[in-house]
């Protein structure tokens, strides 16, 4: 599967990447301004904001809409199409190729992930074979972490997992839920809440650069 993708190079050659990806119903183009907000100089940082394809969605009473996988029902725990899923981990995969093929490190590409997106982003960057430069993963869930094959590559992967602890879409029991899995896993896990619903504040935003500078 080929995305589509909004590319944003910084003014000298990029040596670095980060990958972005937006939750359900939405766009790359939803992120685009935190190019601007996270101000990531002196890193010379290349954002890549995929598109995810269009799926009727079963939850929204089978209207076709941007969408990484298909939700059946909205339990708890949420219902849905692991293989879509894993689809779109893959499709994040040959991006990744990709970039390495252009000669950035695997080391230095990034992986983001908000809602729909971060429950990709954990499957895409854990299971990929080379190691990545870190996870981060706002207002979301560990879809897959019941059958997930991770890759010994990225066992050491720095993880950032952000939630607001108001989020009516994604429960905060959700974010907290997956690092308890993660950790029990055996992977290091930085954990920060926000008194926000489903979306991002900027004093999130200010952590989230200060995690990125430090790996970049």
């Amino acid at each position: 599967m080929q995305l589509e993708v909004i590319k944003h190079d910084p003014s000298e050659p990029a040596d670095a990447v980060i990958i972005w990806l937006h939750g359900l119903g939405a766009s790359g183009n939803d992120f685009v301004p935190m190019v601007e907000h996270l101000n990531l100089a002196p890193a010379h940082v290349r954002f890549l904001f995929p598109h995810a394809p269009r799926l009727p969605v079963t939850i929204n009473q089978g209207m076709v809409m941007p969408a990484w996988y298909d939700i059946t029902a909205m339990t708890i725990d949420r219902e849905i199409d692991a293989t879509q899923l894993r689809a779109s981990a893959a499709a994040i995969h040959q991006m990744i190729d990709e970039q390495i093929e252009q000669g950035i490190d695997s080391k230095r590409i990034i992986i983001a992930g908000f809602s729909q997106g971060g429950a990709v982003g954990y499957e895409a960057a854990l299971t990929y074979p080379k190691p990545l430069g870190g996870l981060m993963a706002h207002s979301t869930y560990f879809a897959t972490q019941g059958d997930i094959k991770p890759a010994e590559a990225n066992r050491s992967l720095p993880i950032l997992v952000q939630h607001g602890t108001q989020d009516p879409v994604v429960p905060e029991t959700l974010g907290q839920r997956a690092v308890a899995q993660l950790k029990e896993m055996g992977y290091e896990v930085t954990y920060q809440t926000y008194p926000m619903p489903h979306s991002l504040c900027m004093e999130q935003v200010e952590d989230m650069q200060k995690w990125l500078l430090e790996r970049l």
